[in-house]
C-alpha cells in the first residue's frame, strides 16, 4: 500500500504566489528595459557607478511590477479564466487563491515597487506610479481598459515597447535626451506580438463575454493589424540603419537580411496559426536583431 503526502499549504502558497507574477514574463519587460539602459551608456554593461540604480530599476521592471499588475488582473478575472483552458490551472482559477489575497499580494508588490523605484531616482519613481496606476485601470473597473478594443492595445504597446526602453534609459540619464524614435519602434514590435495573444484566446474571451480588439474586429482584420505593426517596424529599423539615426549605419546590410526574414516569419508564424507558442518562437527569434543592435551600437562588433 502506498501513501500520498500532500504537498505543505504554506509551500503550496508561496508556490502560487510565484505563479501570480509569471516568471516566465519577466523577459518580456527586463529585454527592452536592457536594450534602455544600453542605449543610455553604450556600453553592454553599465559603468559600475550606475549599477545599484540598475540593478534596482530590474528588480522593480520584473518581478514587482508583473506581481502588482497580474494579481490584480487574476483577482477581476476568476469567472472568465475559469472558461479558459489555458488558465483553469491558475491559482485563482483553481480556486486555490482568493481574490481578496491576490489583491493583498499585489498590493504588497506595488508598496515594494515605489519604494525601491524612489531610490532610483525620482523620474524613475513617477514612471512606476504611473504604470501601476494603468496597470490598475486596465483590469479593475470601473475603467478596465482590456475589454475596450484600442485601449487593451495602447496599454500593452506602449508599457512594453516605449515604457520599457524610456526605464532602463533614466536610470543612467535624464528623460529629456531619450531618443524618441526607438519608442515608436518598441511599440510597434509590442503591438505586432501582443495582438496575436488576443486571437490565441478569442474563444475563451468571447466565451466570457471580454470585448478584446480579436473580439470586435474578427481574426482576418486583426491579423492584418499585427502584421502591419510588425511590418512598419521592420520599415522604421531599415530606415533607422540607412540614415544612421540611432541604429548605426553599418548594421544596414544584416537589416537587410533580417527584415524579410522576420516578416516571413510573422506571416508563417502568427498570421497564419496565432497561438502563444509562436508568439514565443518569434519574440525569441526577434532578439537576433536585438543583441546586433546591442554589439553594433556599442562597438563590440
Amino acid at each position: 500500500m502506498t501513501s500520498t503526502v500532500s504537498r505543505p499549504a504554506p509551500a503550496r502558497f508561496v508556490r502560487d504566489v510565484v505563479a501570480l507574477g509569471r516568471p516566465w514574463f519577466w523577459p518580456v519587460s527586463l529585454v527592452p528595459y536592457y536594450v534602455g539602459v544600453v542605449l543610455a551608456t553604450r556600453r553592454l554593461l553599465p559603468p559600475v557607478s550606475a549599477l545599484p540604480e540598475v540593478a534596482a530599476g530590474g528588480l522593480v521592471i520584473g518581478p514587482l511590477m508583473w506581481w502588482a499588475v497580474l494579481a490584480v488582473n487574476d483577482a477581476h478575472d476568476v469567472a472568465g479564466d475559469r472558461l479558459n483552458p489555458r488558465k483553469a490551472g491558475t491559482p485563482l482559477a483553481s480556486g486555490r487563491m482568493t481574490p481578496s489575497a491576490a489583491q493583498r499580494v499585489a498590493g504588497v508588490a506595488a508598496a515594494l515597487a515605489v519604494a525601491v523605484a524612489w531610490n532610483v531616482g525620482l523620474a524613475f519613481a513617477l514612471g512606476t506610479v504611473t504604470a501601476l496606476l494603468v496597470g490598475w485601470a486596465y483590469s479593475a473597473p470601473p475603467l478596465r481598459l482590456k475589454v475596450r478594443p484600442g485601449a487593451d492595445i495602447a496599454v500593452n504597446a506602449i508599457a512594453l515597447g516605449a515604457f520599457g526602453l524610456l526605464a532602463g534609459w533614466v536610470t543612467v540619464r535624464p528623460v529629456g535626451a531619450f531618443p524618441w524614435v526607438m519608442a515608436v519602434l518598441g511599440t510597434l514590435v509590442a503591438v505586432a506580438l501582443y495582438v496575436p495573444t488576443t486571437v490565441a484566446d478569442l474563444d475563451a474571451d468571447r466565451a466570457g463575454g471580454y470585448t478584446t480588439v480579436a473580439v470586435r474586429l474578427g481574426l482576418a482584420r486583426v491579423r492584418m493589424l499585427g502584421f502591419t505593426a510588425w511590418t512598419a517596424a521592420a520599415v522604421l529599423a531599415v530606415v533607422l540603419a540607412a540614415t544612421g539615426t540611432v541604429i548605426p549605419r553599418r548594421m544596414l546590410a544584416l537589416e537587410v537580411v533580417m527584415v524579410p526574414l522576420l516578416v516571413a516569419a510573422y506571416r508563417r508564424l502568427v498570421t497564419t496559426e496565432p497561438s502563444f507558442r509562436n508568439v514565443v518562437v518569434l519574440a525569441v527569434a526577434f532578439l537576433a536583431p536585438c543583441i546586433t543592435f546591442a554589439l553594433t551600437y556599442t562597438g563590440v562588433w
